[in-house]
């Protein structure tokens, strides 16, 4: 039986059994590639175990939520993303109450200054440290927004969950892909500053090399929508699903064409199974939930 085995740069092979335990080089890229006998798969949830998943998300809901079907209609999965609504307000107001004492004293101190200039210095500083109070303040009480993925919305059975690794996301977010056992699958991570051009998204597995890398799916279009917007839905944002770091396109993540919020993730082009499915999965709630599409 022939034993599937893909290179780093994304090129699938099928290599005879006489080769099982022996290296050979990508023709491709030059890599080395060791051959190693496929062992048993253990068995795969079914509901997570497939190329194609239907999404819905909720509307009219504050927090983050969708139901995912199969492609006969039938309900697998319901993925939540809470808001945290009430903790965050409650954190902007003592942030805010910080932020406002650390000015106030700085401020009395200001006024007891003996010259212009030293109140003027002294007033900058009271508004840069209220203002670094505010944000310390609120970052530290505002709740990180973890994903999880439930067998349904009883939300009685825990199958998935990306959780937020941190809560400062000025340029680079970080986020983490868990079993439900608790086991890191994988790590994801975007650059707001990529996002501005084209957005796009990198997958990691667990010894740091890249599993997938999520991007627009056209340059042309990624502009287009920078300057006209949704358009009516007509430039509508879809992604692309690349093996590795090459482009090989293994997967799509589309918004369909309708009124409610409607998505489809097709894994169908990987046909080796490269990409672990839940994994996949993952990527394409956040190419939405942490896009704010």
């Amino acid at each position: 039986m022939p034993i599937a085995v893909t290179c780093r740069c994304g090129r699938s092979y099928n290599f005879k059994d006489e080769l099982a335990g022996k290296s050979v080089k990508c023709p491709d890229c030059g890599e080395t590639i060791r051959v190693e006998a496929e062992a048993p798969r253990p068995q795969a949830d079914p509901a997570l175990d497939r190329d194609k998943f239907l999404l819905r998300q909720k509307h009219l809901a504050i927090s983050a939520k969708y139901h995912v079907w199969d492609e006969a209609g039938q309900p697998i999965l319901y993925i939540e993303r809470p808001a945290h609504l009430a903790q965050n307000l409650a954190a902007v107001f003592a942030g805010l109450l910080a932020g406002g004492a650390v000015g106030a004293l700085f401020g009395v101190a200001a006024t007891a200054m003996p010259s212009e200039p030293l109140k003027v210095a002294v007033a900058l500083v009271a508004f840069c440290g209220g203002l670094a109070a505010m944000l310390a303040v609120i970052i530290l009480l505002c709740a990180k927004r973890h994903v999880t993925f439930y067998r349904n919305d009883a939300k009685a059975e825990r199958l998935l969950e990306v959780i937020q690794d941190n809560k400062f996301q000025l340029i680079i977010a970080n986020y983490t892909v868990r079993d439900a056992a608790g086991q890191v699958l994988a790590r994801l991570r975007k650059n707001y500053l990529y996002n501005i051009v084209r957005k796009r998204w990198y997958c990691y597995a667990p010894d740091g090399s890249v599993l997938c890398v999520a991007k627009e799916d056209s340059i042309i279009l990624s502009l287009l929508r920078r300057f006209l917007g949704p358009l009516f839905g007509f430039l509508r944002t879809n992604f692309i699903l690349l093996a590795g770091n090459s482009d090989t396109v293994i997967g799509e993540f589309n918004r369909k064409f309708t009124i409610l919020d409607r998505y489809v993730l097709d894994m169908s082009n990987d046909r080796n199974r490269t990409l672990d499915r839940r994994i996949a999965l993952a990527v394409g709630v956040m190419l939405d939930a942490g896009e704010h599409r």
